[in-house]
């Protein structure tokens, strides 16, 4: 029987189950409270780590830090470092990130429908 642990998925489900399989490897990399948000404020365009602090102001240093290594480990966002003093570092989405737009799109599009209504 095909297992999905905590280490990741066996060959067996990865072959056999590959309709959860899907499911369970986008839930996998996008596992993280802000990662859906710090991926839709990059949808328009690069930021600097500071813009991506100031627009999740409730978020501590080390979690973003955390966030944003997971997201570039995972080839979702890159990051480039200018060789400048004192050194500029900006965030953009990748290739792989970019269609997972359309999702995003649907997800804000789901809460603005059946979420809150601002009065």
């Amino acid at each position: 029987m095909s297992r999905i642990c905590k280490d990741g998925f066996d060959k067996e489900c990865i072959r056999d189950q590959r309709e959860v399989y899907g499911i369970a490897y986008t839930q996998n990399i996008l596992s993280g409270r802000w990662k859906y948000i710090i991926l839709w404020f990059l949808k328009a365009k690069e930021r600097r780590y500071s813009e991506i602090k100031a627009f999740l102001w409730d978020i501590s240093q080390g979690s973003l830090t955390k966030q944003l290594r997971e997201l570039e480990t995972d080839g979702l966002i890159q990051r480039e470092v200018f060789p400048e003093v004192p050194p500029r570092v900006e965030y953009s989405l990748t290739t792989k990130a970019r269609e997972f737009i359309p999702i995003l799109d649907m997800m804000e599009n789901f809460g603005k429908k059946f979420g809150e209504k601002p009065e």
